[in-house]
């Protein structure tokens, strides 16, 4: 599927630069017919010139001559009287030819362009025409750029069009998957809930319950957050700090003693716009993440640095680090460095932070064998 997916990309590329390439070639060609349409003209019109100059020529021939010199009027040229030493202008604006130095650099410019034809008398040479493109195929010039500019912009406009439409498949799959599960794990934790209310009033050992009570909530937790993908949640006005402190001391009461761990927060209480159990999971999917990239032994640090308008968290580890191409692929989903793993934790802590709470998440550095320190802003709320 994937190979008949990457086929038909390129075979989608190949036939458009094949269609660009066939365009660009008629446009070249037709550019060059009007070219040669237009000095074809210009030797009439010449031609038209000598006729006039020969006083032996009989009335309707210099009619006919004036008419073919008058029906010219797209042609900027300019003719050169050798006799009288004088440049006179047709189908020119006036501002172009105000001045000996303009009229020069036109004559250059249309030299360039064409090669001057000479008005002869016999072996005398009356005038010399020096001409230029007419507007037309001026503008005609640069129809190849503006082609090849659309070109692109649809081929942009396509590859967005599928890019955005992919995107929004994912994320309707992997929402229903994520409501799905909660939904799964909803029908057991019922069950969970009604066999702790029948061992109180057994003779079981309280701790025994307690313990089953604080899984119980576990999984409740979870299967908020589950619930909570795909759909907007609830944001309320929550103390950082606080929330801080419990999802750190969640971790550290379940994580193996191998870890250390470090918390660096402020003493005064931090606002900010939150959803808590949405929170706590990406403290938790960071921390895990670190925890998996020190092989389970070293240190994992929680800091909160606050500006005049900003709350920054720091989730540092001191694991293996990443090179910096990866800084922002962790975040992509399906993409994972370990042999297990779907890859799915940082994206969805990317989605939660940027999409949910209008926030930043990034990996603010990372240094081999020194570890990686990633960085949440949130906005503070400032409101009473």
């Amino acid at each position: 599927m994937q190979n008949n997916s990457t086929l038909t990309r390129w075979f989608f590329v190949i036939a458009s630069c094949f269609i660009i390439g066939l365009i660009l070639w008629n446009t070249y060609a037709f550019f060059n017919q009007l070219k040669d349409n237009e000095r074809d003209k210009m030797q009439i019109w010449a031609a038209a010139q000598t006729e006039l100059q020969n006083d032996d020529k009989d009335a309707t021939i210099s009619e006919t001559s004036l008419e073919v010199i008058k029906s010219n009027t797209t042609t900027p040229m300019i003719v050169y009287s050798h006799k009288d030493s004088v440049y006179t202008d047709r189908n020119l604006h006036k501002t172009k030819v105000n001045s000996i130095k303009k009229i020069e650099k036109l004559v250059t410019a249309f030299s360039s362009e064409y090669k001057p034809i000479d008005i002869r008398y016999g072996n005398e040479i009356l005038a010399t025409i020096y001409y230029g493109n007419s507007p037309i195929i001026n503008k005609l010039k640069y129809y190849p750029a503006v082609l090849i500019l659309i070109m692109f912009l649809f081929i942009a406009g396509v590859y967005l069009f599928y890019q955005t439409s992919k995107s929004s498949e994912q994320n309707k799959l992997w929402a229903g998957m994520a409501k799905e599960t909660a939904h799964q794990i909803g029908t057991p934790l019922s069950s969970l809930v009604g066999w702790a209310e029948i061992f109180k009033t057994e003779n079981v050992n309280q701790e025994y319950i307690k313990e089953m009570e604080k899984d119980i909530d576990r999984l409740e937790t979870i299967t908020d957050r589950f619930s909570k993908i795909g759909s907007i949640p609830k944001l309320i006005k929550s103390d950082l700090v606080a929330e801080t402190k419990d999802a750190f001391a969640y971790l550290q009461r379940r994580s193996s003693k191998l870890i250390e761990f470090k918390l660096d927060v402020p003493d005064e209480v931090i606002f900010v716009q939150l959803n808590a159990p949405l929170y706590s999971w990406t403290i938790e999917n960071l921390v895990k993440n670190g925890i998996d990239a020190m092989k389970g032994k070293g240190t994992i640090s929680i800091a909160i640095k606050t500006n005049a308008k900003h709350a920054r968290i720091y989730v540092s580890d001191t694991g293996k680090g990443m090179p910096k191409q990866h800084f922002k692929k962790i975040f992509t989903p399906g993409f994972t460095s370990k042999k297990r793993g779907w890859g799915l934790g940082l994206s969805l802590a990317r989605r939660i932070i940027n999409e949910y709470h209008n926030g930043k998440i990034r990996v603010l550095k990372s240094h081999a064998d020194k570890g990686t320190t990633i960085e949440i802003s949130l906005k503070i709320d400032e409101r009473s």
